[in-house]
């Protein structure tokens, strides 16, 4: 079966390295429900959304105005019958120069037709990297979901994360 991953590409109005650092600004355009830290090489972070989608993350790229790479150490999902979707997954940015913009691609190895998770992820993949990454850099201002403060919660995040090691 040959591989196929989620991809999709933006062209901004601005460099590379304002591309590069709005990507680390995981914050700013994907979730506010992030513990760690995703703009430092071979860190393990955390994401989730309330009990429905957790994930451990590794950042195991970073080329400043080039390239950022996570890779899933482990995942977790509330709707689907395989808990793990995502797991081993390589989710990357790709950034190049291009007829005086900057092209980014984005592209989430894995994610295939076959996962159960794939409309949903593709949906969602599709709001924060066209519409809310991409306000991020050219606004400064991005559209990240907003942290419940019910899901603040340390102890539960230390019990994910022991589960996830």
């Amino acid at each position: 079966m040959k591989k196929q991953d989620y991809s999709t590409t933006m062209l901004v109005d601005k460099t590379p390295q304002q591309v590069y650092e709005a990507i680390n600004n995981v914050r700013g355009w994907w979730s506010e429900n992030v513990d760690g830290s995703p703009e430092k090489l071979d860190n393990e972070w955390l994401y989730w959304y309330k009990d429905i989608h957790r994930t451990m993350l590794k950042t195991i790229e970073l080329v400043p105005g080039k390239k950022v790479v996570w890779d899933v150490k482990d995942n977790f999902f509330n709707f689907t019958k395989d808990k793990t979707e995502w797991k081993d997954d390589k989710i990357v940015f790709e950034i190049a120069p291009k007829d005086g913009k900057t092209e980014l691609r984005f592209s989430h190895q894995g994610l295939a037709p076959h996962y159960e998770c794939f409309n949903v992820c593709t949906d969602a993949w599709t709001h924060y990297i066209q519409d809310s990454l991409r306000s991020l850099i050219e606004t400064g201002t991005g559209k990240p979901t907003v942290q419940d403060v019910q899901d603040h919660n340390m102890e539960l995040i230390e019990k994910w994360k022991l589960e996830m090691q």
